[in-house]
């Protein structure tokens, strides 16, 4: 999978256009991905994640940042020895398309706008 392009709450991967949260896994795109808190990532959010075990979750926090990853997500991903990187969502499209250049296994859960 490669990201073409973001910009505040819009993003293009391999060509299709979303407009909304999305998590990129293996070789498929969870559209219209939606957090039970918000603005604060939990275990439960990324469960499809989690269980499907990559070696890195790449987690875009909104433009600014704002959306903040909790510790229980941080334990939850020490716990299964996936790597977490967490910075905003212009950095982890960039690092995104870096690792998907590699055979790292990665997933992404990125938030668009904010």
């Amino acid at each position: 999978m490669h990201i073409d392009s973001y910009q505040f709450g819009n993003i293009v991967i391999d060509g299709v256009n979303y407009n909304k949260d999305v998590i990129i896994l293996g070789d498929t795109v969870q559209a219209n991905w939606w957090r039970k808190r918000g603005h604060l990532l939990s275990a439960e959010d990324l469960q499809p994640v989690i269980a499907a075990k990559p070696s890195v979750l790449i987690v875009g926090c909104g433009a600014s940042g704002l959306m903040k990853v909790s510790d229980e997500v941080r334990q939850a991903l020490l716990e299964e020895d996936i790597q977490l990187e967490a910075v905003d969502t212009a950095k982890a499209v960039e690092r995104f398309n870096e690792l998907s250049k590699t055979d790292v296994n990665i997933a992404a859960a990125l938030h668009l706008a904010c």
